[in-house]
């Protein structure tokens, strides 16, 4: 296990993660049985990368918490409804993370590539490479 660096956030730089799951606790119920039950068809890999079935893995919010990175997470309605101008609903593939800077947002991870990195630590080391250039 490779060790948590900690970085101060010296820009007004920082990430918009986005969940492909809906807002609310009877979707946070429904989603954390659809892990536990099935797994392997369960629509978020964001989801499953940070989170367990009802709570954030521990690696992953020691990371969050220490890093002196600015992050927000948001589902994908309430994404929709908070940034309606920087994007249309069709338009983006969720889960997606993004990287914003002085208010323009860029996809850093898009579906493909979150679906494509398995667990925590390899979605802590792209972010703490990416935030370090």
């Amino acid at each position: 296990m490779n060790p948590i660096h900690v970085m101060e956030n010296t820009t007004n730089k920082y990430f918009v993660f986005v969940y492909n799951a809906k807002s609310g606790l009877g979707n946070a119920l429904l989603d954390g049985a659809h892990k536990i039950l099935s797994p392997d068809s369960y629509s978020c890999s964001l989801c499953s990368i940070t989170h367990g079935a009802f709570s954030e893995n521990n690696r992953w919010k020691e990371f969050r918490e220490s890093s002196g990175i600015k992050m927000e997470f948001l589902h994908k309605d309430e994404f929709l409804r908070k940034y309606a101008d920087k994007v249309k609903e069709g338009e983006v593939h969720f889960p997606i993370i993004f990287e914003v800077e002085n208010g323009s947002f860029k996809t850093f991870l898009d579906r493909e590539n979150i679906d494509g990195l398995g667990d925590q630590d390899a979605l802590i080391q792209i972010i703490q490479k990416q935030w370090v250039k």
